[in-house]
Formats: structure tokens, sequence, C-alpha cells
């Protein structure tokens, strides 16, 4: 599985940002990374996830009377209305709505409070050290905080959805409108969407005391980056600068084919493995083949080992190995092999 690996800096107007790409969770930059920030309706990629991986799309979500009356961005909900969970989801990612984060929260966790529990319990899941969340909004809350690598993390995860994708991605959603003879009609606030050439998320933040906040995201020749940024009086150029950073400077690579045979052996990857190199790197790259017993049940199975890919010392990856055939003689072959791993 990869590993994220070393990363450069570089400079932005913000307190703190990252720059990730998706495929492999390597940082490409990052400045003031893991210093914990008040994060505005970032905390809103979190809400979407939790939602998405715990409830049913389709169900249909009652308006409380405390998410109608929810303060800061909104739908304009109104309390009893029923919309789709799915509806609700897109107006929380487009148009930043507070009251449809509350209505999310009451339905998908029973109550706010069961809400945010989910939300902490993924960010512990996710490995997010500098990150604690107080609501499903983003309002301004002691104690509700994340950081620019975190958020980057999250995001680089939410983005192997499908669902969360392609709803960040849209740029403009209609929904039923049960209170009005003409539909809701949601057009996505992150410009990102409309300006930078690739583009396909995520999401934009700001309160009086976390300010302009961005997550945004976008795929290049099959590359798909994360940018953050917090407390950036300069973010939609920054994005454009840091985007472009990382597709120029850490193109994304293919290191190993799955069924490739590796060193010449009769053993095969299971999986690609690639990961984005700076000019030089792909030379620094060490692979080395870990071998498991004849004598166990994966062996009969066909696994053969495991490869280990490292950039310099740094362990970035490991790919399964199978065997690519079962001769008869496959046994002494795998002595001499290991044999010549020891060497």
């Amino acid at each position: 599985m990869p590993v994220s690996g070393g990363s450069s800096v570089l400079h932005t107007s913000a307190a703190a940002s990252a720059l990730m790409d998706v495929t492999s969770g390597r940082l490409l930059s990052q400045e003031n990374g893991d210093r914990e920030l008040r994060i505005a309706s970032l905390t809103k990629i979190m809400t979407a996830i939790v939602a998405i991986e715990n409830d049913r799309l389709d169900d249909v979500v009652t308006v409380s009377v405390r998410a109608a009356g929810k303060e800061g961005s909104s739908l304009y909900l109104k309390a009893g209305e029923k919309i789709k969970l799915e509806d609700l989801l897109y107006g929380l990612m487009l148009r930043s709505g507070n009251d449809a984060a509350t209505a999310i929260a009451e339905h998908v966790g029973g109550s706010l409070e069961g809400f945010v529990y989910l939300m902490n319990r993924k960010a512990d899941e996710l490995g997010m050290k500098h990150s604690r969340f107080g609501n499903p909004s983003g309002l301004d809350q002691d104690g509700h905080y994340s950081s620019a690598n975190d958020l980057a993390r999250l995001t680089s995860y939410a983005l192997r959805n499908e669902t969360f994708r392609t709803i960040v991605g849209t740029k403009v959603k209609t929904a039923p409108n049960p209170n009005e003879n003409w539909d809701y009609k949601w057009a996505n606030k992150n410009k990102m969407l409309f300006q930078y050439d690739g583009a396909d998320g995520v999401k934009t933040g700001y309160t009086k005391k976390a300010l302009r906040c961005l997550v945004s995201s976008a795929t290049r020749n099959g590359q798909q980056l994360v940018a953050v940024t917090l407390n950036d009086r300069d973010d939609w150029l920054d994005h454009r600068r840091l985007l472009d950073h990382g597709f120029a400077k850490y193109p994304l690579q293919t290191i190993v084919r799955k069924g490739e045979a590796v060193a010449g052996y009769p053993y095969v990857a299971v999986n690609d493995f690639r990961y984005p190199l700076a000019e030089g790197e792909r030379e620094k790259l060490r692979l080395r083949i870990q071998p498991i017993a004849s004598d166990t049940i994966d062996y009969v199975f066909g696994a053969r080992g495991k490869l280990s890919v490292r950039l310099e010392e740094r362990p970035i990856a490991t790919v399964g190995l199978i065997a690519e055939r079962q001769p008869a003689n496959e046994p002494e072959k795998r002595r001499t092999f290991a044999e010549r791993i020891k060497k």
C-alpha cells in the first residue's frame, strides 16, 4: 500500500497550506501543515463523507426546527420539509448550507452529538492527529479545528468515493422544492471549477475567525491533486500556483505494472503502483523482494511475497507478488531466488 513520502515547500499567502497527490497520498508541498486552525465550512467535507458512508442516499430527511433556523449560509429549508439525503448533500457542498449540515447530522447520527461522534471516529480512522470536530457545519467553536495536512488526507480519501466525487464536481444542481412551484437551483461556490483547467472539486469556507479557507482538486493526465489553504487572503491564486507546481514538478509515474515480472523472476505484481516523482527521484528508487515460506497457506494459493518500494531510505509502498506459473521445480527455483535476495 502507498505511504506518503517527503515534500517540498511552495510559499503561499496562507497561514497553512498543503498539496497532495490523491493516488499515492504523497505530500508534495506543505507549509505549517500540522498547525491546528479553524477551518470554517471545510468541515463539510467530513460531514459529507460520513453521511455517504453511513446512510442511504434515497433516504428522506425531515428538516427540524433546529436545522431550519441554523445561522450562516443557508438553503432556506423550512421546518417540516421533507427532502432526499442526496439532495441535501448537493446543497451542503455546492451552497454550503448550514441548515443542510444540521439536517443531515440529525438524520444520520440521530442527533448532532451522535453525528459529531461519527465525525471524530472517522478522523481517528484516517490518522487525522491534528483535528477535532464539534459541529457538522464549521461554525466557529472552541475545540473545533483541523490542519492543512489532515484536510488533504481527508479529501484524498473522500475523492476515492464516487458519490462524493460526483457531488463536489457538479457546477449546478436542481432539486425538487416541496414548498414552491419551482425547483431549487444551486450553483457551486467553488470558482476553481470554472477558472482552472481540470478542476473537479472541492469546498470553500469562511467565517470571521477562520477567514478564507479553500480545498480544491484537479485532474490532468490521469493525476489528481488536492490543494488546501487555511486563512489565505489570496486563495484562488495560491491554489492555481499549488496545483500548477504539483503537475509540473511531480508527475505521476508508473513504477510497477500489474502482471509484470519483477527483476526477471517468475513472480508478478498483483496490482499497479504509481507514484509522483520529481526530476532525479526515479533513480533513487530501491526495490526489495520479501519472499514468504513455501509451507504457508498463502504460498499454496499462489502468493510469493511482497515487493518493498523505497525512495532512498523512505518506504513508500508494498506490492504483493504471486507466482507467474506453477512448474514442477518451483521449490528449487524459490530457494535459488531467496539466496539471491540475500546477496
